[in-house]
């Protein structure tokens, strides 16, 4: 049974996913169409009988910036470094028990660092402790890969299941290598709540938000 509907723009871009009943109400008022539905269920009311979208297309586009800034999260942080501290190499399931991936700022925030993406990486806590309040050419320890701001997908797919059906979508339009990276977020059950693949997508009122 499908929970939640995979919303698209009117390009067919993946934009959020959507509560069935918010699906049902952008249909039923002209401002979507049902792309996929469940053939095994339908939604009956007085009025109308129709099948239970698993993906619906805004008939309007709605612009979408590629990039934007949000405040860093451990969760993303993580998922952006694939789960690997980047001073050592070594991802969470080769940790001790007592050990675990935490956040560094390659240059320290008392030095004059800053607490953003292109500032911040994922390290095991014995990495974090080690480098401490050095720059890195101070200690000789430097990031794996240069830290950025991820693209927006990653910072911002709230971890959801998907369907067979609604994963296709994601594939087809961002490649098989995001889909993995949502289904490793998702398999680590680092849900972020109320966070969406766009900021502000859909409003109650079916357009862009500020």
């Amino acid at each position: 049974m499908i929970v939640g509907c995979l919303a698209l723009n009117a390009s067919f871009e993946p934009l959020t996913m959507v509560p069935m009943r918010r699906a049902l109400r952008l249909v039923i008022d002209g401002k979507a169409e049902i792309i996929e539905a469940d053939s095994d269920r339908v939604v009956r009311s007085e009025r109308l009988s129709m099948p239970r979208p698993a993906v619906i297309r805004l008939t309007k586009f709605i612009h979408v910036p590629r990039r934007f800034r949000r405040q860093v999260t451990n969760t993303f942080l993580f998922a952006r470094d694939h789960y690997r501290c980047q001073y050592c190499g070594r991802r969470t399931v080769e940790l001790k028990p007592r050990e675990a991936l935490t956040r560094d700022h390659v240059i320290p925030m008392s030095r004059g660092g800053s607490n953003d993406w292109t500032n911040v990486v994922t390290a095991c806590s014995p990495c974090n402790t080690r480098k401490g309040n050095r720059l890195p050419h101070e200690i000789g320890m430097h990031p794996l890969t240069h830290p950025v701001e991820p693209h927006f997908v990653h910072l911002s797919w709230a971890v959801r299941r998907l369907t067979q059906t609604q994963a296709h979508y994601i594939r087809t339009f961002y490649g098989e290598a995001m889909l993995h990276q949502l289904e490793a977020l998702e398999h680590r059950g680092q849900r972020a709540p109320g966070v969406t693949l766009h900021p502000g997508t859909i409003d109650e009122g079916g357009a862009a938000a500020d």
